[in-house]
């Protein structure tokens, strides 16, 4: 029994020795010391021995299975350093393949078209101010000329928030709604500041609307310009050579008669179509013309609410749809697919 030790130490040395996978190392332990091994193999006779050959032959099994856990141990770590040592060297590196390329994301066409549009007016000497989506009944509807039996508070048309929903701090008699333009940001910034104002407003708008030209969530890009002695001729002229910097230098305006409450007199204004070049076609229902925007001069008694005199300062007043515009210039023809989240769409602006 003491030559069957002698013998597994020897061969255990051996196989450990030629081991070069940390596998093949823990193969060898569950071999060699596992409770089935072989050492346990052996020790398992010694019940038949006498007691002082199996006191002796206990003692050498202990030093057996010591000396097999420190080479086991240092066999784990020559594989794992050998193992190491082919990870760096790895396979050749050939330094003059490319770099791997990290993929851009895209602008969406409307981030594109309202930057567009703001740094037109940016350009005109507008500048850009912003104001709050939710907003009281009083900046959005009634500071503008707009009666309360106006259809544009129609339930299917505006969206009402209930101000309990609010932050604990709110607490106002005046409806609250999702703001459906952003003329209110007009209101604020007169009653912020004495004229003269030159100002574009971007920004969300919401309208309960949902079609193939209608989202419920929309842009809008509005400008608001007063001061003294201003007329509609200079309306047209700011809004002429708006058209000729987003649309092309051979782009024509056209102003038909039209109404808004919040401004008098009012007008739409087309742009010769970006297709035909005011041939005539499909899109413009051979007209020539697509409309864009609305505007008009603004009425007195949106000064009077803003705190202005209408018989110190005239102005004028426009609006117009981001995704309408972009749709024009790329050539979309359905809005929804804007809002669809889809990076193939995005990707081909």
């Amino acid at each position: 029994m003491n030559d069957r030790l002698v013998a597994l130490a020897a061969a255990a040395q051996r196989e450990l020795e030629t081991a070069v996978a940390p596998e093949a190392v823990e193969q060898l332990r569950v071999k060699y010391l596992g409770k089935k091994g072989e050492l346990a193999a052996i020790l398992g006779g010694m019940g038949k021995l006498p007691p002082d050959e199996r006191r002796a032959l206990g003692e050498k099994a202990n030093a057996v299975k010591a000396e097999l856990e420190t080479k086991i141990s240092a066999a784990i770590t020559r594989v794992q350093e050998l193992a190491l040592e082919q990870e760096l060297k790895g396979p050749r590196l050939d330094v003059t393949l490319p770099g791997r390329g990290h993929a851009l994301g895209r602008r969406h066409p409307v981030s594109q078209t309202l930057e567009d549009i703001c740094g037109v007016f940016s350009r005109l000497g507008f500048v850009v101010e912003h104001g709050p989506e939710i907003e009281l009944d009083w900046y959005n509807f009634e500071a503008l000329n707009v009666p309360a039996d106006h259809p544009a508070r129609d339930m299917q048309d505006t969206f009402y928030v209930d101000g309990g929903s609010l932050h604990a701090g709110f607490a106002h008699t005046n409806p609250v709604v999702l703001r459906t333009h952003t003329s209110p940001v007009q209101i604020r910034t007169m009653l912020a500041q004495k004229p003269p104002v030159r100002a574009v407003m971007p920004g969300r708008v919401y309208r309960k609307d949902s079609d193939q030209t209608h989202t419920p969530m929309f842009h809008q890009v509005e400008g608001l310009l007063v001061d003294q002695k201003v007329t509609f001729a200079e309306l047209k002229g700011t809004l002429d050579a708006f058209a000729k910097a987003f649309f092309g230098a051979k782009s024509k305006t056209r102003f038909r008669p039209s109404f808004f409450p919040f401004t008098e007199p009012s007008a739409e204004v087309d742009v010769s179509c970006v297709f035909c070049g005011g041939k005539g076609c499909r899109v413009c229902k051979q007209t020539g013309w697509i409309e864009v925007l609305g505007s008009g001069m603004v009425h007195p008694n949106v000064f009077r609410h803003a705190g202005y005199d209408p018989a110190e300062v005239t102005g004028f007043a426009f609006g117009m749809g981001v995704e309408r515009l972009a749709m024009l210039r790329y050539g979309i023809d359905d809005l929804r697919t804007m809002f669809e989240n889809d990076y193939r769409f995005v990707a081909q602006f």
